[in-house]
């Protein structure tokens, strides 16, 4: 019998366990919220409180399934659907919450800037920007940013956190390779391999190799890394509106400056849109 198919985990380890389930997601941003629906995540969390019974000695409680045979089950009922996938599991304490015992929460968001339209493999997977961005200003508006603040300007309405004072543990912004995905380390050094230091002096070729499945030429990727423990509602993509705006001159340095200050929403700049925005990673202390 052909199994159901779905894009719901709730729903796949519902069949897997054969009882109806809920997954608790660590960020609400990315799932289940559909009024911020069109971002990413790259890796996302979520736990499920599981009792499994017998069931051929009904009451009779039985020994957890083994996270691999959990990891199988689920991704068969997720199958063929490429956006969801399970890539690992463990059994945790009984007091485990996604949500609120994460220690860190990473963000990226990614900026194209360049006058040609963007391809069909980044439509939706990132901000274009027509301007130029000046990368440097945007990483001296940054150091504006990080610290302890009271984050009131990048808080959206209907924000539900008790208070706006946050830690903003980490905000930069690099430039990274063109591609309709985040990199890893060795593409990233392969693509800056020089003609000089390369073998056979065919780093000129490889350069190119680098730049041409699903690439328009011309475009300029820059990557807004951000972490914390927790962030506003649409503190994020607040915070990109604003350095935008910082690397196309509309803004200086100074005014973000002030615009932490004021301590309203009013005064920041239009909120990215949420197409470039990934959940990176999400920290636990398993221990």
């Amino acid at each position: 019998m052909k199994p159901q198919l779905t894009r719901s985990p709730s729903k796949a380890a519902s069949m897997f366990l054969g009882t109806q389930e809920k997954c608790t997601t660590c960020s609400k941003t990315v799932y289940p919220i559909e009024k911020d629906a069109g971002v990413h995540a790259l890796s996302n969390v979520c736990h499920v409180d599981v009792e499994r019974t017998s069931k051929r000695k009904p009451g009779e409680v039985l020994q957890p399934h083994e996270p691999s045979v959990v990891r199988r089950a689920v991704n068969h009922f997720l199958q063929k659907e490429g956006d969801i996938m399970v890539i690992d599991v463990r059994s945790v304490p009984s007091d485990f919450h996604a949500r609120y015992k994460a220690q860190e929460r990473t963000y990226y968001y990614r900026l194209l800037s360049g006058q040609e339209s963007l391809s069909t493999f980044e439509r939706d997977r990132a901000w274009h920007v027509p301007e130029e961005l000046n990368l440097q200003t945007m990483q001296e508006a940054c150091k504006v940013l990080v610290g302890h603040h009271d984050f009131s300007s990048f808080r959206a309405a209907g924000c539900q956190a008790k208070s706006p004072i946050r830690t903003l543990d980490e905000l930069h912004v690099t430039e990274s390779v063109s591609v309709p995905y985040f990199p890893s380390f060795v593409e990233r050094e392969q693509c800056n391999i020089s003609v000089q230091d390369s073998p056979n002096n065919n780093g000129e070729e490889l350069t190119e190799s680098c730049q041409q499945f699903g690439i328009r030429r011309g475009h300029r990727c820059l990557v807004v890394k951000a972490r914390s423990r927790s962030f506003l509602y649409h503190q994020v993509r607040l915070l990109v509106g604003v350095l935008k705006c910082v690397g196309t001159g509309q803004i200086t340095v100074a005014d973000v400056k002030c615009i932490l200050n004021a301590r309203s929403v009013t005064a920041a700049s239009p909120m990215a849109p949420a197409c470039g925005l990934y959940l990176g990673h999400v920290k636990y202390d398993f221990n």
